[in-house]
């Protein structure tokens, strides 16, 4: 499941290669209830702290919940006024965490499930939600490169 890693810390090395070389516009919203790239960079790191918690987890524990209100989490971080270098080092650094725990998972936990919806039991194994993680990540990451 190595795969996973192998996504992962390229998309994070590329983007910000990628930003470095080009000016991002951090700080406007394309419309109003529109998160900025500051925001959604902010949304990353919170995704990143969400399932960093759901891989730890599935090592030792099974069919647990654990959700995410995204908006509400983006706005009780404050990203809008967090410093750019702070947040970009703080994403950095929890996909660098992330990318060192599933480098080292363990073979007979990657089926392990956990519920991640609000509502009705939703329930996903970490292969899964590695695999959707990466989707994720590089989804938004193309709305800021763009």
């Amino acid at each position: 499941m190595a795969s996973f890693v192998d996504n992962l810390t390229p998309h994070v090395d590329q983007f910000l290669q990628h930003i470095s070389n080009k000016p991002v516009d951090w700080e406007s919203r394309p419309a109003p209830g529109k998160w900025s790239n500051k925001e959604i960079m902010g949304h990353l790191c919170d995704s990143a702290m969400i399932n960093l918690q759901r891989f730890i987890r599935c090592t030792y524990e099974e069919k647990f919940k654990l959700v995410y209100e995204q908006d509400a989490w983006v706005t009780a971080q404050h990203y809008q006024e967090m410093n750019v270098e702070s947040l970009l080092e703080l994403w950095r650094l929890l996909n660098s965490q992330i990318a060192r725990v599933l480098s080292n998972y363990p073979d007979d936990r990657w089926q392990t499930e956990c519920d991640t919806n609000k509502r009705q039991a939703g329930l996903h194994t970490v292969e899964w939600l590695a695999a959707d993680y990466v989707a994720h990540l590089e989804h938004h990451l193309n709305q800021i490169t763009i």
